[in-house]
């Protein structure tokens, strides 16, 4: 039988699916429109399944929150091309949003969408629709509680949570947005782990040693260096991101506030990227290889 054109236009505003793949999809199962979409779907995963293994180091961090809870989502893709495609943004938005009502990154990936299909499902019709591998990678969660609680997303990469025990608003913010650039790996000194100090204090004993001084002076010379040390990777810490002038521990002082936790997520952080030697690929297929 022959498919014509509106049957692909009506397959096509029903899937998302290429217009070619529409029509292929028709021909295959006779024209009858549900089964196209049955076999559409059964396509688009054998393609999610094949894409898997590809490395999805681009995407999104996305946030939401209520009255109860603040989450974070990092949503990962190939490219910075798809990163910014409308049906990724609006994935991403959707699956951030029912991320508020999950305990886990797993639970999420299960959870039913407003279209009743799960996260997973979704996101597997959405590789087959953008053509690259896309993966819900992980989330932080945050109960806000009695705590002020702030957020900042940086150019979408790059996302903040930060709870205050006093303080306000705009503090929370602020140092959202300090986190985001300075990256600090704990609160305060008290937070780092006891390894940790050790492994830094055995670092800065080999350096001050090569200097020849006396034993004395050398262990002032520890305690220094590891208080600068502390000082650079501790949020309290740092000098602020926006007043140099001040640590964050004075000023959380001034205005009466502690911090309680926080969470950093970046995109694609951990993530191994394959590195592609570009003149290399020209060369290669200039020589026919």
């Amino acid at each position: 039988m022959s498919i014509t054109a509106a049957q692909v236009k009506e397959l096509r505003e029903r899937t998302g699916a290429g217009m070619m793949e529409c029509k292929k999809a028709l021909v295959e199962t006779g024209g009858d429109m549900e089964a196209a979409i049955d076999h559409l779907r059964k396509t688009g995963l054998a393609k999610a399944d094949k894409k898997a293994s590809r490395v999805a180091a681009e995407g999104a961090v996305v946030y939401a929150g209520n009255d109860n809870n603040a989450v974070l989502v990092e949503i990962n893709c190939e490219t910075d091309f798809v990163a910014s495609d409308e049906n990724f943004r609006n994935f991403a938005n959707q699956v951030v949003d029912k991320a508020l009502e999950v305990e886990s990154i797993e639970a999420l990936r299960e959870a039913e969408l407003g279209s009743g299909e799960t996260v997973e499902a979704t996101r597997q019709h959405l590789v087959a629709k953008l053509g690259e591998n896309i993966q819900v990678r992980r989330m932080v969660r945050m109960a806000v509680g009695d705590n002020v609680v702030g957020n900042y997303i940086h150019g979408g990469r790059i996302g903040v949570l930060v709870a205050l025990s006093g303080g306000s608003e705009e503090l929370a913010r602020d140092l959202a947005m300090h986190i985001a650039a300075l990256n600090p790996a704990y609160i305060d000194a008290d937070a780092v782990p006891g390894e940790t100090l050790e492994k830094e204090k055995e670092i800065l004993r080999a350096q001050a040693e090569d200097s020849g001084k006396p034993p004395e002076i050398i262990e002032k010379m520890i305690g220094g260096r590891l208080n600068k040390r502390l000082a650079e990777i501790t949020l309290t810490g740092q000098p602020f991101v926006k007043d140099g002038d001040v640590t964050v521990g004075k000023l959380l002082s001034q205005q009466e506030a502690k911090v309680v936790a926080f969470e950093r997520i970046e995109v694609g952080e951990g993530i191994e990227k394959e590195e592609t030697d570009f003149a290399a690929e020209v060369m290669q297929q200039a020589r026919g290889g």
